[in-house]
């Protein structure tokens, strides 16, 4: 065994237990992948395959697993996400009845409730105004003028 091989193997052991100790911090399910291709390119790194070939394998299956596999395991492991009735008023259009300036929040009235709301954009809304609900963010609703 060469130094570059014993290099890359040093290498590739490094990128699995930094981009494990990563995941275990950040809990994202993104470095995750980077180590699973980091341990793909070690075990080829112990057989003696071309760096090249490693580095190759180590990009191939970090970004395949990245983009296939990163969004199934978030849907799995989506947490303290509390389903509630008002998640049916994202797309409904409301009624400004307190002007909204950029930057501050006003009311709108949908379904015969009134919530605080603040626009998407920073736009002005002026009271009577259609505007149409793009998502709940806490207790205010995000909008934007139609």
């Amino acid at each position: 065994m060469d130094n570059l091989e014993l290099t890359f193997l040093i290498i590739w052991f490094v990128l699995i237990i930094g981009t494990a100790a990563l995941e275990v911090v950040t809990m994202d399910l993104t470095s995750v992948w980077f180590a699973i291709g980091a341990v793909f390119a070690f075990i080829l790194a112990l057989l003696g395959v071309n760096v090249i070939v490693q580095m190759l394998a180590f990009l191939a299956v970090s970004i395949a697993l990245l983009f296939s596999i990163r969004p199934i395991a978030k849907n799995y492991f989506r947490t303290n996400i509390i389903s509630t009735n008002s998640d049916r008023l994202v797309g409904k259009t409301a009624t400004c009845v307190k002007e909204i300036i950029a930057g501050s929040r006003g009311e709108v009235k949908v379904d015969g409730k009134i919530w605080t709301a603040i626009t998407h954009d920073d736009s002005n809304i002026a009271l009577d105004d259609k505007v149409e609900i793009l998502a709940i963010e806490g207790n205010k609703l995000i909008v934007i003028k139609t």
